[in-house]
């Protein structure tokens, strides 16, 4: 089987696995005047379930293209996948995993000004005068427009309550 049916294959396991908590176990604590409203917490997992699997399907039944049609410009090929920068993407899901570890501990601003940096670094970028205020000029700009705009608490450094 394809590596692109064995994808999907996964994805249709992760959306049922996600379905079976979205349609029953999710709703279980609603209070009875809730449990008569049209929108019910689940709803939208519910949607998210059906239309993954849907398109998981659609992925895993559909016919394979042709031996002798040609392959598109930009179209990846899997028989040549360590041609690829599989490295950087890999770094780049490590990366994102520790961003998510490390938000709370180095706060919004510490956490986001090093994963650009790091990322930026990754990908290959290595004019730093450049990096770094554009680093910090991005975190610093999606924290204000986050705390002071919408008005939602994002705590900026680590150790600040309030």
């Amino acid at each position: 089987m394809a590596l692109d049916r064995w994808i999907a294959l996964a994805f249709i396991t992760l959306c049922c696995v996600y379905g079976y908590a979205a349609f029953f176990t999710m709703d279980d604590q609603l209070p009875p005047i809730l449990q008569r409203n049209p929108v019910w917490p689940s709803t939208f997992p519910k949607i998210l379930t059906v239309a993954g699997l849907v398109v998981g399907f659609i992925i895993l039944f559909s016919s394979k293209p042709a031996a002798n049609e040609t392959k598109k410009d930009g179209a990846i090929d899997l028989t040549r996948l360590g041609d690829y920068h599989v490295g950087q993407a890999l770094g780049l899901i490590v990366l994102m995993l520790g961003y998510a570890l490390l938000l709370r501990p180095l706060g919004f601003l510490g956490a986001t000004v090093g994963f650009l940096f790091v990322g930026s670094l990754l990908l290959g970028e290595r004019r730093f005068h450049i990096m770094i205020p554009v680093a910090v000029i991005a975190a610093g700009s999606i924290w204000y427009l986050v705390q002071e705009v919408l008005g939602i608490f994002l705590r900026p450094w680590p150790g600040m309550f309030m």
